[in-house]
């Protein structure tokens, strides 16, 4: 192993936070070249019990996926997502950027400041750029924390219709143009064992 790469690995495993090239360049000696020890390290890790992930434009040191289960604890979820935190973190991640009033128009209920408060307040969105359309309004994102947490590289990485489907997480439903339009604030706070299970820790 190089010593490049001995320095890339040593910064990556002591981060908690994935790290971009540009920090590893800063703390690496003057001419280093980490991008190219990046990919040695991720072919020598591949296999192994943890594994070097991207995630948006950063690097982290992350547990092989068919090994979670052996960090899983059994802990009282204390902070569950109602239903309408959900449904607008799936239509922002999957429409990105998007504005409040396209999530409502997908979702075929107003979105109540409340949800977009803790989604943001989670880190999983945050505000893009503004729309050039009248008003100017601002559209939401998905974060690299929400990658991170879901174990992926980006957004193209989220399931489509097909897996979503056979995984039997999509029911048959009313398309959302068909609801009346109501606030998010008349639905129960609840979520059901599936969802909360999908954003736990």
């Amino acid at each position: 192993m190089g010593e490049q790469e001995r320095m890339v690995e040593a910064i990556l495993f002591a981060s908690a936070e994935p790290v971009s090239v540009k920090e590893l360049s800063a703390r690496m000696p003057h001419g280093s070249d980490p991008s190219e020890a990046l990919v040695h390290l991720r072919k020598r890790y591949e296999g192994r019990g943890v594994r070097l992930c991207r995630i948006g434009d950063a690097w982290a040191m992350r547990t092989a996926p068919d090994l979670g289960f052996l960090m899983q604890r059994e802990t009282i979820e204390t902070r569950k997502l109602s239903r309408a935190a959900v449904e607008t973190l799936a239509i922002i991640a999957y429409h990105q950027p998007v504005t409040r009033a396209e999530i409502e128009e997908i979702r075929g209920v107003s979105v109540s400041r409340g949800t977009v408060d803790q989604l943001l307040e989670m880190e999983w969105i945050r505000f893009g750029r503004r729309k050039m359309t009248p008003g100017r309004p601002v559209t939401f994102v998905v974060t690299a924390e929400f990658l991170d947490h879901f174990g992926l590289e980006n957004a193209r990485d989220l399931p489509g219709l097909k897996e979503l489907r056979a995984a039997g997480l999509l029911e048959n439903r009313a398309p959302p143009g068909a609801l009346a339009l109501t606030s998010d604030e008349d639905e129960p706070e609840e979520s059901t064992e599936g969802q909360s299970e999908l954003f736990e820790d």
